[in-house]
């Protein structure tokens, strides 16, 4: 699905992602190991999950009276070859049977599903990531029971954060645990709790792909007179399984399923949790779960799961946008209509790709698609750096850049892969709205992503509020660095060197923003615009990456690549970089329009 040329160019040529391979945690491995997985990743991706993208599109998760939920037959079969083909322990570690592969090499391979079925992909990341958390923070007997499962290809995970009244304000969650004793010490599983509350927006929360199905839920541990604890310290993280040890169902129950505009192969689901009594020894009600890690620590170790899910949200909206990009390249090549602007007296109508508007609308997607996973990826290989580096300062270099670029990495590629779905429904034309067309459903599956693990204006708050502000800039100035240190790059380049001039321009305006935000003593007037300054960096980030891209293109012998980087950086210089300042504005004015808004504007009439 992904052009292999264009993704070995960003492993191997840009990212250098070989050298990888010097460090003890990815020792002995090659090249060629790699690009083993990436093979079969695509074999799989074209093979089982792109043929059965629009039929599960179209036949949605069922949830029958008896509380079982069916995904479509075809989608449950390529989950089915996708774990039996062991791609789920791509970056797991050795020590719990992994591949231990770098994690940019499991992006890779992951984005390779992600543009085949979007949907689909989304019951691997969330499985992979969950796995994750209990490999990291659980005992050793909770890692046996509830993450080998998973390794293994025989279950798979969720996360359950939200509830029907409560979606990113976590800390106003009502889900309790009250303690229900201890499983023993030592290699036992723990803590014991029962859950009682409802989770709402949960992806893949029932389906019939595996029997078990391992839930991460975010619940308060009752205090002894029944009250919950406030806020988001009282928030502790427990492992709740669909079936208990001796296989009977726990206590948790699919209360209904939510119909969304996309990503319609997963069952999206009303999750209830000690509602019923479940079938077991003493019928007492209450969903079993297990703590993970302390009480009061759950939001701090869902943070784990959470950050690479948004990464993960990220890479599944610039697949889409990739894909609906080689698709509307595809039919503009192949559609005949109308005469050239430069050529009106043609004998007969050539190839819309001809026409400078389409051309525009070609640039735009290659740019936002191209550099969309070419941010993810940077993003997987400051992940590798920050796990496998033995120099301390590089890795805390590397992870102070992954911490501020994760809300760009997430809301960029969901924002603009819209605009970018936009233009090729836009190419092609009148059956762009229809479903004989794959572009009608990109569209409406990326318009999910943008809400996925948090909205924009989410994103935009933390960007700003913790991860520039919270440190005084520093992080941001470390990045204005590599910045500028590309832009000094291409100085010396006498066919890049107006670009490097733009860019260090368009760094100078964003700086001398977050100068002003630092020095304005009105913290909520700043984080108003927290999504204006969101959208000027992601625009800044990726032209960074686009001409650091081009220069490297410029150094290596494949020409017909190296004269596509430079074009598609030209165009998103000369016609999405100049949009920075404009983006910048209302932060830099301390305009209070948004706040200051009365709301009896928006009442009716």
């Amino acid at each position: 699905m992904i052009a292999r040329r264009t993704l070995s160019f960003w492993l191997y040529d840009w990212l250098k992602a070989g050298d990888l391979a010097a460090l003890p945690r990815f020792e002995g491995q090659t090249r060629e190991d790699w690009d083993a997985v990436l093979d079969l990743a695509a074999k799989i991706a074209v093979n089982d999950f792109l043929p059965c993208n629009k039929i599960a599109d179209r036949d949605e998760p069922v949830l029958t009276q008896d509380g079982e939920v069916h995904v479509q037959p075809d989608l449950a079969a390529a989950m089915r070859v996708w774990l039996g083909s062991g791609l789920q322990l791509a970056a797991v570690d050795a020590a719990h049977g992994g591949m231990q592969l770098p994690g940019v090499v499991a992006t890779a391979a992951l984005a390779e599903f992600m543009a085949a079925n979007v949907s689909a992909s989304a019951f691997m990341m969330l499985s992979i990531a969950n796995a994750r958390v209990i490999s990291a923070f659980g005992t050793a007997g909770q890692v046996a029971r509830f993450a080998a499962p998973q390794h293994e290809g025989t279950s798979l995970g969720t996360m359950c954060l939200s509830e029907p009244d409560v979606g990113s304000s976590l800390g106003d969650i009502t889900t309790r645990a009250v303690p229900d004793g201890e499983d023993g010490g030592g290699d036992a599983t723990g803590a014991r709790y029962r859950l009682f509350g409802r989770k709402m927006w949960i992806s893949g929360g029932g389906h019939d792909v595996t029997d078990q199905n391992i839930h991460l839920v975010l619940a308060k541990i009752a205090e002894p007179d029944g009250s919950l604890p406030a806020g988001t310290r009282g928030i502790s993280l427990f492992v709740v399984p669909k079936l208990l040890e001796d296989g009977t169902a726990n206590d948790v129950t699919v209360a209904g399923l939510n119909h969304k505009m996309g990503y319609r192969g997963i069952p999206n689901c009303l999750l209830n949790f000690g509602e019923g009594v479940a079938a077991r020894p003493g019928g007492e009600a209450g969903a079993v779960g297990w703590l993970i890690g302390a009480p009061g620590e759950g939001l701090s170790i869902m943070f784990q799961m959470m950050n690479e899910a948004r990464i993960a949200v990220g890479l599944g909206a610039a697949a889409c946008a990739y894909r609906g990009y080689r698709l509307s390249a595809g039919y503009a090549a192949e559609r005949v209509q109308g005469r050239p602007l430069d050529d009106r007296k043609a004998p007969r109508p050539v190839p819309i790709v001809r026409h400078a508007d389409v051309k525009r609308m070609l640039l735009a997607q290659k740019a936002i698609g191209e550099g969309a996973l070419a941010l993810c990826l940077y993003a997987s290989h400051l992940s590798d750096i920050v796990a496998a580096s033995p120099d301390e300062e590089a890795r805390a270099a590397a992870q102070a850049q992954l911490d501020l670029l994760t809300p760009i990495v997430k809301s960029w590629p969901s924002e603009q892969g819209l605009v970018a779905n936009h233009f090729a429904i836009q190419i092609h034309g009148g059956y762009g709205y229809t479903r004989d067309f794959d572009v009608e459903q990109l569209y409406r599956d990326n318009r999910l992503n943008p809400i996925h693990e948090g909205t924009t204006g989410i994103q935009g708050i933390d960007l700003l509020g913790r991860k520039v502000l919270g440190d005084g800039g520093s992080a941001f100035r470390a990045l204005a660095e590599a910045i500028e240190a590309t832009a000094a790059r291409a100085g010396k380049d006498a066919a890049l060197a107006t670009m490097g001039t733009d860019l260090s321009a368009a760094l100078l305006a964003v700086s001398d923003t977050v100068g002003l935000a630092i020095a304005r003593d009105d913290r909520p007037a700043v984080l108003a615009h927290g999504d204006a300054f969101l959208s000027a960096m992601g625009h800044l980030v990726v032209a960074w990456l686009w001409l650091d891209m081009a220069l490297t293109a410029r150094a290596s012998a494949d020409e017909a690549l190296a004269e596509a980087a430079e074009w598609t950086c030209r165009y998103f210089f000369d016609t999405e970089l100049p949009r920075v300042g404009g983006m910048l504005v209302p932060l830099r004015i301390g305009s209070s329009v948004t706040r200051a808004a009365p709301e009896r504007i928006f009442a009716d009439g």
